[in-house]
Protein backbone atom coordinates (compact mmCIF):
# COMPACT_ATOMS: atom_id res chain seq x y z
CA UNK A 1 0.00 0.00 0.00
CA UNK A 2 1.21 3.52 -0.81
CA UNK A 3 0.65 5.32 2.50
CA UNK A 4 0.30 9.07 2.73
CA UNK A 5 3.21 10.84 4.41
CA UNK A 6 3.64 14.26 5.96
CA UNK A 7 6.54 16.34 4.66
CA UNK A 8 7.48 19.55 6.46
CA UNK A 9 8.09 22.65 4.39
CA UNK A 10 10.45 24.90 6.35
CA UNK A 11 11.55 28.47 5.68
CA UNK A 12 15.11 29.21 4.59
CA UNK A 13 16.85 32.57 4.57
CA UNK A 14 19.46 31.27 2.10
CA UNK A 15 18.82 28.11 0.07
CA UNK A 16 22.50 27.53 -0.75
CA UNK A 17 23.50 27.77 2.93
CA UNK A 18 20.60 25.52 3.95
CA UNK A 19 21.64 22.94 1.35
CA UNK A 20 25.27 23.00 2.54
CA UNK A 21 24.26 22.51 6.20
CA UNK A 22 21.84 19.65 5.60
CA UNK A 23 24.18 17.84 3.19
CA UNK A 24 27.53 18.31 4.94
CA UNK A 25 26.41 18.34 8.58
CA UNK A 26 23.26 16.22 8.72
CA UNK A 27 23.97 13.71 5.94
CA UNK A 28 21.04 14.52 3.66
CA UNK A 29 21.16 14.39 -0.13
CA UNK A 30 19.85 17.32 -2.15
CA UNK A 31 17.33 15.76 -4.53
CA UNK A 32 15.77 18.89 -6.04
CA UNK A 33 16.55 22.57 -6.20
CA UNK A 34 14.64 25.29 -8.02
CA UNK A 35 17.18 28.07 -8.43
CA UNK A 36 17.54 29.80 -5.06
CA UNK A 37 13.88 29.59 -4.12
CA UNK A 38 13.09 25.96 -3.22
CA UNK A 39 15.04 22.91 -2.01
CA UNK A 40 14.24 19.28 -1.24
CA UNK A 41 16.64 17.16 0.83
CA UNK A 42 16.27 13.51 1.71
CA UNK A 43 17.96 10.99 3.97
CA UNK A 44 16.53 7.47 3.97
CA UNK A 45 12.79 8.03 4.57
CA UNK A 46 13.21 11.56 5.94
CA UNK A 47 12.32 14.24 3.41
CA UNK A 48 12.38 17.97 4.11
CA UNK A 49 11.39 20.84 1.83
CA UNK A 50 12.59 24.44 2.14
CA UNK A 51 11.26 27.65 0.63
CA UNK A 52 13.08 30.96 0.46
CA UNK A 53 11.91 33.81 2.66
CA UNK A 54 13.42 37.11 3.71
CA UNK A 55 11.39 37.14 6.95
CA UNK A 56 13.98 36.40 9.66
CA UNK A 57 11.21 35.84 12.19
CA UNK A 58 9.85 32.70 10.51
CA UNK A 59 12.62 30.08 11.00
CA UNK A 60 12.88 30.53 14.79
CA UNK A 61 9.18 29.66 15.12
CA UNK A 62 9.24 26.75 12.65
CA UNK A 63 9.91 23.11 13.49
CA UNK A 64 9.33 19.51 12.55
CA UNK A 65 9.37 16.19 14.40
CA UNK A 66 11.31 13.21 13.04
CA UNK A 67 10.51 9.91 14.71
CA UNK A 68 11.81 6.37 14.41
CA UNK A 69 14.22 3.68 15.49
CA UNK A 70 17.31 5.16 13.82
CA UNK A 71 17.27 8.27 16.01
CA UNK A 72 19.94 6.99 18.43
CA UNK A 73 22.30 6.28 15.51
CA UNK A 74 21.69 9.77 14.11
CA UNK A 75 22.52 11.39 17.45
CA UNK A 76 25.79 9.42 17.68
CA UNK A 77 26.69 10.46 14.12
CA UNK A 78 25.86 14.13 14.70
CA UNK A 79 27.76 14.19 18.00
CA UNK A 80 30.85 12.70 16.31
CA UNK A 81 30.63 15.43 13.63
CA UNK A 82 30.20 18.20 16.22
CA UNK A 83 26.97 19.38 14.60
CA UNK A 84 26.25 22.85 15.99
CA UNK A 85 23.24 23.35 18.24
CA UNK A 86 22.92 19.63 19.04
CA UNK A 87 21.16 18.86 22.32
CA UNK A 88 21.67 15.87 24.59
CA UNK A 89 19.76 12.68 23.71
CA UNK A 90 17.57 12.02 26.71
CA UNK A 91 14.17 10.85 27.85
CA UNK A 92 11.73 13.74 28.18
CA UNK A 93 8.90 14.03 30.74
CA UNK A 94 6.36 13.06 28.04
CA UNK A 95 7.93 9.61 27.60
CA UNK A 96 9.93 10.10 24.41
CA UNK A 97 13.70 9.90 24.08
CA UNK A 98 14.67 12.95 22.04
CA UNK A 99 17.36 15.30 20.82
CA UNK A 100 17.12 18.62 19.03
CA UNK A 101 19.05 20.46 16.34
CA UNK A 102 18.50 24.06 15.30
CA UNK A 103 19.66 24.66 11.73
CA UNK A 104 21.60 27.79 10.76
CA UNK A 105 18.40 29.81 10.27
CA UNK A 106 16.82 28.64 13.53
CA UNK A 107 14.41 25.93 12.32
CA UNK A 108 14.03 23.34 15.08
CA UNK A 109 14.41 19.67 14.16
CA UNK A 110 13.11 17.45 16.95
CA UNK A 111 14.23 13.82 16.70
CA UNK A 112 12.46 11.29 18.88
CA UNK A 113 11.77 7.67 19.58
CA UNK A 114 9.98 5.49 22.08
CA UNK A 115 12.64 4.61 24.70
CA UNK A 116 12.05 0.86 24.24
CA UNK A 117 13.12 1.21 20.58
CA UNK A 118 16.63 2.27 21.64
Amino acid sequence: MDYAVAIPILPSLNIARTKEFYVSQLGFEAVFQQAESFLIVKRDQIELHFWLTDDKGLPPVSSCYIRGGQIAILHDEYASKDVPNLSRFEERPWGMKEFYVHDLDGNLLRFGMIPEEA
